[in-house]
């Protein structure tokens, strides 16, 4: 199996040395050089001859470049699967662009941060014709332990940032609740103690707890790409005649973070916003 991995940042690297672990023929690119096996200085030849070219960059604009760079050198029958967080707008643009050239696109937003790329539990969100879906299942069923099929192109970035606009209400509603117990002299062992047996508790709790308890806010999916999302979900709703309180108060929240200069750190570090919190 022929696969190209364009981005190698905390996901991109991890699927990249997992398929290299499985003996497939990868070839990889990043837009800052790196020192990573079958690394390629450009697109276009860590693309050529592939038959699956993973696509997972920062955002919608770093995915037009990389796409761009990358259209003059497709073939009839390769399979562009852009698994970066974008809008269903966006991913409807790209696949366009590969699908003029012969190509065939899927949409494979994924959820899961680090530890579950790392090992093979992305659950990925599908978007695209059948037929496709069904060409790229063996691929991505060495990285996922889950692939859900949505619909249409659009409809799995759609779902993708509805997922993270979840999630990032479940942490902030985690730091603030865990910020008041502290305030009141709670421990941080009996506040997770009583969490573990309360309606409240979640994957998203569960995931966070170690590193909430040591202040290791080293990054599993940053504040910086939340920010991003939140920012895509805020466009999404808006075009959809929507206006989500909840979105935008938290927004307003990421962007104090970026402000503060919190953008590489882990997005659960978000609670040192809030005082009370900082035991280092």
């Amino acid at each position: 199996m022929k696969v190209s991995v364009l981005g190698l940042g905390i996901i991109g690297s991890a699927w990249a040395r997992n398929l290299i672990d499985d003996h497939c023929d990868v070839r990889t690119w990043n837009r800052t050089p790196k020192d990573f096996p079958g690394f390629c200085t450009s697109v276009s030849e860590a693309v050529r001859d592939a038959q699956f070219i993973i696509v997972v960059v920062s955002d919608p604009e770093a995915v037009q470049s990389v796409v761009d760079q990358m259209v003059p050198a497709l073939t009839a029958g390769q399979v562009v699967i852009q698994s970066s967080t974008v809008s269903s707008d966006w991913s409807r643009r790209y696949a366009e662009q590969v699908t003029r050239m012969g190509a065939q696109f899927l949409e494979a937003p994924f959820t899961g941060s680090k530890p579950a790329a790392e090992a093979r539990k992305t659950v990925f969100y599908l978007g695209g014709a059948q037929p496709v879906i069904d060409k790229a299942r063996p691929l991505l069923e060495r990285l996922s332990s889950h692939r859900l099929t949505i619909g249409e192109i659009g409809s799995a970035s759609s779902l993708k940032l509805a997922m993270n606009l979840n999630i990032a209400g479940v942490a902030q509603s985690l730091c603030e609740s865990l910020t008041l117990a502290r305030a009141a002299g709670i421990s941080d062992e009996t506040y997770f103690d009583a969490l573990h047996i309360n309606a409240g508790r979640s994957g998203a709790s569960d995931l966070k707890e170690p590193k909430l308890k040591t202040n290791d806010f080293s990054p599993q999916f940053s504040v910086k790409h939340m920010a991003k999302d939140l920012r895509l979900v805020r466009e999404t709703a808006s075009g959809l005649g929507l206006d989500l309180g909840v979105a935008n108060k938290l927004s307003e929240i990421y962007r104090t973070a970026m402000e503060s200069g919190l953008g590489e750190d882990d997005f659960i570090g978000l609670v040192r916003l809030l005082g009370q919190n900082d035991r280092r």
